[in-house]
């Protein structure tokens, strides 16, 4: 670690990792240890506003740990925890809720989308909205002010979650006239490349086009292989621009490698078979080390427990230290 700032990553276990959350989110959000004090965490009851079954939300808490820990971090070197394992931001929750004005939560993008969505078809206002999706960012709020959070980083629709939680904190330390939290700040994440799914589209689970991260061999080439391409012949010249497969290449590949492959989609003579079993070998090989890992640890769940309960427990530790100044400050004890 090389400076005294803290950052802040929560992760919500609400579905299987994929390629675009790899480079879009886990890789970026690793390389944070290069340059801060980070903090990741599994954010298992933000999820439950969405993951209602026992078993899916265990499933998804172990898919997810196992994803990050195969994809590289390194539990010595940053604290990664389980948001349920640490209670104090659950009381800060509480303490937070005293000083959020309702007028704040309805200015939510979250919870106007939905009663939007609901208006327009012609729905209440409020259907399917719960208490937690409406108070959603005043846990957020607890989640980042708890660790005296320098830095979250967010994508440029995630800002309004850290400007509410300083209008919170602003208005705590104001009432009490003391520095009782630090101020958080955005971590604007550069734009990552638009990482392309099996049709042409953005890769998302909602659109059914996405690559899993750890899928088998056998299973992951016969989804490289249903990727969307034109009815060009083997003999014609195509344009990798236009291209799904050369779109996933770039992000695997040497500039060497790309500017090879590309010759040869101008040059013609490659069929689309061709270029996607070039694509499957690239991506095979860079995540058959990770997959092995993963596999491995998906396999041994009390490891997976061990790490987590060791992770929460130091950030408790953090947590608890806060939480008896705070108290002290409010007037609920001596």
């Amino acid at each position: 670690m090389n400076n005294n700032k803290i950052s802040l990553t929560g992760i919500k276990p609400t579905g299987i990792p994929h390629i675009g959350n790899y480079f879009g989110a886990i890789k970026p959000a690793l390389e944070l240890v290069n340059d801060y004090n980070p903090f990741y965490f599994i954010a298992d009851y933000h999820a439950l506003n969405i993951i209602k079954n026992k078993q899916d939300m265990k499933k998804l808490c172990y898919n997810l740990a196992a994803t990050w820990l195969a994809c590289g971090l390194d539990p010595e070197k940053v604290v990664f925890y389980k948001q349920s394992m640490v209670p104090e931001t659950f009381e800060l929750e509480v303490i937070l809720s005293a000083f959020t004005p309702k007028g704040l939560m309805n200015r939510a993008h979250a919870y106007k989308a939905k009663v939007d969505s609901n208006k327009n078809s012609g729905k209440d206002p409020d259907d399917g909205v719960n208490i937690g999706l409406f108070t959603y960012p005043v846990l957020m709020a607890a989640d980042i002010l708890l660790f005296d959070t320098d830095l979250v980083p967010v994508g440029k629709d995630q800002v309004q979650h850290i400007e509410m939680a300083t209008d919170i904190a602003q208005s705590i330390n104001y009432n009490y006239q003391k520095d009782l939290f630090k101020i958080p700040k955005p971590l604007i994440q550069k734009e990552t490349q638009l990482v392309i799914g099996l049709d042409g589209r953005k890769m998302s689970k909602s659109y059914n086009n996405v690559i899993p991260l750890f899928l088998p061999e056998n299973q992951l080439r016969k989804l490289i292989m249903r990727i969307v391409t034109n009815s060009q012949t083997v003999e014609e010249p195509k344009n990798p621009d236009e291209s799904n497969i050369f779109s996933l290449y770039k992000l695997f590949a040497t500039p060497e490698e790309i500017e090879d492959l590309k010759n040869q989609y101008l040059k013609g003579g490659m069929g689309w078979g061709y270029a996607k079993n070039i694509l499957f070998e690239k991506i095979n090989s860079h995540f058959k080390p990770m997959r092995e890992k993963y596999n491995e640890l998906i396999s041994d769940k009390k490891y997976i427990d061990k790490i987590l309960l060791e992770g929460s427990e130091k950030a408790r530790y953090i947590a608890s230290k806060k939480m008896r100044k705070l108290r002290r400050a409010l007037g609920v004890t001596n």
